[in-house]
C-alpha cells in the first residue's frame, strides 16, 4: 500500500506550526501518556485538519487506509495519532466505512491501548460499521467481547453507545456478560457507560438487565442507573 506522503507531511508540519509547547506537559500528564504531546488543542487540530483534508484528496480506499496507518504508525506526538483518527472519519471517505476497515481500526485500538484513542474508534468508527453491516460485524464483536485484550473487550461493550433504537440488545448483553466479574476499571466503567446510554432509550430494559445481573460491580450498577434510579 502506498500512503499519500504529502498529506502526512502537511499534517505533521501543520501541527508543529499551531502547537503551544507550553501546554504540552500538562496535556501529557493528564492523559498519562508515554507519547509526548505537541500542545495542540482539539479546536486548533480540527480547524487544521478541515483545511488540509479539503486540500488533499485521496484517490482510492487503498491510499486512504495506507495514509491513515502511515500517520498512525510513524507518529512521534499524540496529536499525530489523533489526526490519523480524524482522517479515518473524514466525510469525503464515508463510502469506505465498511468491514474491510476493521483490521485498520483493530490495529489502532490494540496499539493505542488507551481510552482517548479507543473510545473514539469504538463509537465513531466501529459502531456505524456494525449498524450498517450487522451480519458481518456482529461475530467479530462477539469474539472481541471474550478476547484477552482489554481494549478489544471495551470496544465490544461500548461500540453501540449512541445507537439508541438501533441497539442490538442481544449483542449488548453478550458483550457485557463476559466482563461482569472482571475487576478492570475500564471494563466496569464501559459496562456502566453502555447501559447508562441505552437507558435514555429503554430505561425499563436497563433496569431489568441490572436486576438480572446481581454480579455487576457497584461502579457499573451506579453508572447504569444514574439517571433512571
Amino acid at each position: 500500500m502506498s500512503a499519500d506522503e504529502r498529506l502526512v507531511k502537511a499534517i505533521r508540519a501543520g501541527l508543529a506550526e499551531v502547537a503551544d509547547p507550553a501546554k504540552a506537559p500538562a496535556m501529557q500528564a493528564y492523559m498519562k501518556s508515554a507519547v509526548p504531546f505537541r500542545g495542540v488543542a482539539k479546536p486548533q487540530r480540527s480547524a487544521l485538519l478541515k483545511q488540509l483534508l479539503a486540500e488533499h484528496t485521496l484517490p482510492d480506499r487503498v491510499t486512504f487506509s495506507a495514509t491513515v496507518l502511515k500517520l498512525w504508525r510513524t507518529a512521534e506526538y499524540r496529536e499525530e495519532r489523533y489526526a490519523a483518527i480524524d482522517l479515518s472519519g473524514y466525510r469525503a471517505y464515508r463510502q469506505w466505512q465498511d468491514p474491510e476497515l476493521l483490521p485498520v481500526y483493530e490495529e489502532m485500538i490494540v496499539g493505542g491501548a488507551w481510552w482517548d484513542y479507543v473510545d473514539e474508534l469504538a463509537i465513531r468508527r466501529i459502531g456505524p460499521i456494525l449498524r450498517s453491516f450487522r451480519t458481518r460485524v456482529t461475530p467479530t464483536m462477539l469474539a472481541w467481547a471474550s478476547d484477552t485484550d482489554l481494549w478489544r473487550r471495551r470496544t465490544a461493550i461500548i461500540c453501540q453507545v449512541g445507537a439508541k433504537e438501533d441497539t442490538d440488545t442481544g449483542l449488548l448483553t453478550r458483550a457485557i456478560e463476559p466482563a461482569i466479574a472482571e475487576p478492570e476499571f475500564f471494563l466496569r466503567k464501559g459496562i456502566g457507560w453502555a447501559l447508562r446510554d441505552y437507558a435514555k432509550t429503554a430505561p425499563d430494559w436497563v433496569r431489568r438487565f441490572v436486576d438480572d445481573h446481581p454480579g455487576l460491580s457497584g461502579l457499573s450498577r451506579r453508572e447504569a442507573l444514574k439517571h433512571i434510579g
